[in-house]
């Protein structure tokens, strides 16, 4: 697997410590599992959109995650579901190529609800690779012992040749232990990331996914599949940065719920992405939106290839 650096950045490499693993993570499951909420406390800082809608991580995002021991390189992936489009079967294309590329699989599970129809097809999907899996169960913090006891035993059934383990990704309950088996599972090798490395996200990207998580907080219905965002802009003027971003929808009425009475609801998208690059930025952030209507834009190859949704 090829190892992307972004621009600007400052190689510092420190000393591999003898024993030291080192190695790549595939994050799968369902949407909506809590894999980003896990990535991001993990590595201690924000790299991963989060919300309560399914389908929201789109690209496949590294993160990466050092300990005095070894270093995991976490990839979270488009949830695993049954598309209805092609942007939704480059999705689901991009999660299963990242399973045959890591030394790794932490599946993850929602340990709040009975497992269900669309996760027996993930565990199905795991008994056919090859490398080591382990099992997440997420949200435990949400049930009681008994409700935890009865869904440990059925996906120790289910997958039994799994470790499995019981962890909330929000308090980070249970994640050192997470961190430990995946650890120990790694090769032995060097740093593949200089220390202090937790993301190899492209800033446009990374801007882009800003916005579109407030759409997503923001609006309903059917408009947060809709939506692509594309950072038309970047430049740095002084201690301000100023972004020009373009997002796109697929019809005539998404623009007018995006833009809102008044343009209310795009200064609000607006205000909530600014304080969030202002934090990535460490200063203040000039953020122009613009609303465009792009027909179908998820069924156009093109289109998805220049958003760099390719199902890579």
């Amino acid at each position: 697997m090829q190892i992307p650096i972004p621009n600007g950045t400052e190689l510092q490499w420190t000393p591999t410590p003898d024993g030291f693993r080192s190695g790549f993570v595939a994050l799968i499951g369902r949407p909506n599992v809590g894999k980003s909420t896990l990535l991001n406390q993990l590595v201690g800082e924000k790299v991963a959109i989060t919300s309560p809608v399914a389908q929201t991580t789109r690209n496949r995002l590294r993160a990466i995650l050092t300990t005095e021991t070894a270093q995991l390189v976490l990839l979270d992936t488009p949830g695993i579901h049954k598309p209805h489009h092609l942007l939704g079967e480059r999705l689901v294309q991009t999660a299963r190529n990242s399973i045959g590329e890591v030394d790794v699989v932490l599946a993850l599970m929602d340990g709040s609800v009975p497992m269900g129809r669309g996760d027996q097809f993930v565990l199905d999907l795991l008994q056919q690779i090859r490398q080591p899996v382990l099992l997440g169960l997420n949200k435990q913090d949400l049930v009681a012992a008994q409700e935890q006891a009865e869904l440990i035993a059925s996906y120790q059934a289910a997958l039994p040749l799994a470790p499995l383990f019981p962890f909330s990704a929000t308090s980070g309950e249970g994640c050192a232990a997470l961190v430990a088996a995946m650890a120990e599972l790694l090769p032995p090798g060097p740093m593949l990331y200089p220390a202090g490395t937790i993301s190899d996200q492209p800033e446009r990207l990374l801007l882009a996914e800003l916005i579109r998580e407030q759409v997503l907080h923001l609006t309903r219905e059917e408009i947060p599949h809709s939506v692509a965002v594309q950072i038309e802009r970047l430049e740095e003027d002084g201690p301000r940065t100023a972004v020009l971003a373009t997002v796109m929808v697929e019809r005539s009425s998404q623009k007018g719920i995006l833009i809102g009475k008044g343009g209310a609801m795009l200064k609000a998208i607006g205000t909530g992405a600014r304080l969030q690059m202002q934090k990535v930025f460490d200063g203040p952030v000039y953020l122009e939106l613009f609303v465009k209507v792009v027909p179908h834009w998820r069924q156009k190859p093109g289109r998805l290839a220049e958003l760099g949704y390719q199902g890579e």
